[in-house]
């Protein structure tokens, strides 16, 4: 099977609570529960160049792209070869140094990940961070960019949508404004972590992800504020993204593969090198199908336990990670 066009890799697999990126803090790769989860530069080149169909790489993962020190460096080698090169950040990390080597490495776009429109409700979210703190590193990214007289790179808001932070969509969009970022991607919770398989240690995001998502929400309230939202977005011309929320998007009987082809068309590869379906299973102790690091690209995408998991989502029954999934699900 012919290797994929685009490949996301991540970079960091640690957490920090300086720069929290999830509610709930339960991955324990890296400091203080063991040594530095970053990738080694060598094994992302020769990741990188095993790909050589590939034209766009996205860098993130479930820890903060820019705690990896050879960040820039790893996106200068990518766009060298003529890759398209985007980054997932809550941009806290950020001082005038990495500003300016992000704007200088070809980077051609900084996802901006800001689950709230006002510091009380983004802080209730992301424990450790702060909300001026991600402000802060968006104009800094703004003032890399004149300093250098670069257009790149292009900045997106990503959203996390809940029911605790449902009535801030109405003023994302004038945050955004502001900012100077022209657009909003505002997403549902990816996944409900509901299957059988699930480690243990998962439990409380499962918790979580109950009590928060929009399928508990009334769907007047939900309406009400998209509403708002729509109405902000089109005064302060910013364009605007919103998630389905239904229950199923999808008829009874829709093919995976017709609901998701991610495990065909793109790879997704931990800081070990694992591969796993997606970033939506986001660890590779919930789905792996191989250690490309250590076996190569070729022989893990056409290898067994990839085709075992394209053919499960292609005939069913679908592996229990896509079951779970809002993308499945057609309400990401």
């Amino acid at each position: 099977m012919e290797l994929p066009a685009f490949v996301q890799i991540e970079p960091v697999g640690q957490c920090n609570l300086r720069c929290a990126m999830c509610p709930i803090q339960y991955r324990r790769d890296g400091p203080p529960w063991g040594p530095p989860a970053l990738m080694p530069y060598e094994a992302f080149v020769r990741l990188v160049e095993q790909f050589p169909g590939t034209r766009e790489l996205h860098l993130q993962g479930l820890g903060e792209p820019m705690m990896h020190p050879r960040l820039p460096e790893m996106i200068a080698y990518a766009a060298s070869r003529g890759w398209t090169v985007s980054v997932n950040s809550n941009c806290t990390l950020l001082n005038r140094r990495k500003a300016l080597r992000l704007a200088a490495s070809g980077l051609d776009t900084i996802h901006v990940s800001i689950d709230g429109a006002t510091r009380g409700a983004y802080e209730s979210i992301r424990a450790g961070a702060t909300f001026y703190g991600v402000l802060r590193g968006v104009r800094l990214l703004a003032w890399a960019k004149r300093k250098l007289s670069r257009e790149l790179p292009r900045l997106r808001l990503v959203f996390v949508v809940m029911r605790r932070n449902l009535e801030e969509l109405g003023s994302l969009p004038a945050l955004a404004r502001r900012l100077e970022i022209p657009s909003i991607f505002v997403q549902h919770l990816a996944h409900d972590f509901g299957e059988e398989s699930l480690p243990s240690h998962y439990a409380p995001m499962r918790e979580y992800v109950e009590r928060e998502s929009l399928l508990g929400e009334e769907p007047r309230r939900i309406e009400e504020c998209f509403a708002r939202a729509r109405a902000a977005a089109r005064q302060e011309g910013v364009e605007l993204r919103l998630p389905r929320v239904s229950e199923d998007a999808y008829p009874e009987g829709t093919p995976g593969r017709e609901r998701c082809d991610w495990p065909w068309r793109g790879a997704y590869v931990s800081y070990q090198g694992l591969a796993m379906p997606c970033c939506m299973v986001a660890t590779p102790d919930r789905a792996q199908l191989g250690d490309m690091a250590r076996d190569g690209v070729e022989a893990v995408w056409n290898g067994v336990e990839y085709e075992r998991f394209r053919s499960a989502l292609e005939k069913g029954p679908a592996p229990g990670v896509c079951r779970s999934c809002s993308l499945y699900r057609g309400r990401f």
